[in-house]
């Protein structure tokens, strides 16, 4: 990360057939290959959750790869918006977390 100055977080919701296809692991190894910190979880409702930070134009490559998903996932929506930017521990590395 160039420096907190370009950094962002975002939250997003992922919708479609997400579940089930591997999609969780296809953000976390692409977030990580991307360098970016977050988290990616199921939600009891079929969709997806991510919260991932990193610099502006790294986060754009993984929301394109979020509308894309592993090939046997079919993505309906992801919608995303900006959050808090989070510092020290609960900013570092990327993670699956327990989901519903």
């Amino acid at each position: 990360m160039k420096g907190i100055a370009d950094a962002i977080r975002i939250h997003a919701r992922v919708t479609g057939l997400v579940q089930g296809v591997g999609y969780r692991y296809f953000v976390f190894n692409t977030a990580r290959k991307l360098g970016l910190s977050g988290w990616v979880r199921n939600c009891a409702d079929g969709s997806v959750e991510v919260e991932a930070q990193g610099e502006r134009a790294v986060l754009a490559q993984l929301i394109s790869q979020l509308n894309t998903g592993p090939r046997w996932a079919q993505v309906s929506h992801v919608e995303t918006q900006p959050i808090k930017l989070r510092h020290g521990a609960n900013a570092q590395g990327f993670r699956v977390e327990p989901g519903w």
